[in-house]
């Protein structure tokens, strides 16, 4: 699977919006400077406030095992 990077996503969804950076984090309540930083890939961006953005830009996180969680058992 290939590495996705969250900051860019974040970026050309928020152009597809018409929005600006500060309008953004004024909709998401979270301050300009986190949504410059998680744009430019900051990796210790606080979760609750990416969760914040993605709700702003109508996105949503899915959160799935790295690999077959029965993988390697023997039953």
């Amino acid at each position: 699977m290939a590495h996705v990077n969250i900051g860019e996503i974040v970026r050309q969804r928020r152009k597809a919006a018409g929005l600006r950076q500060d309008q953004l984090a004024a909709s998401a309540g979270v301050g300009l400077r986190f949504v410059v930083e998680l744009e430019r890939g900051k990796q210790t961006a606080q979760l609750d406030k990416i969760l914040r953005v993605f709700t702003a830009l109508g996105l949503r996180m899915t959160i799935a095992p790295a690999h077959d969680v029965h993988e390697g058992s023997s039953s």
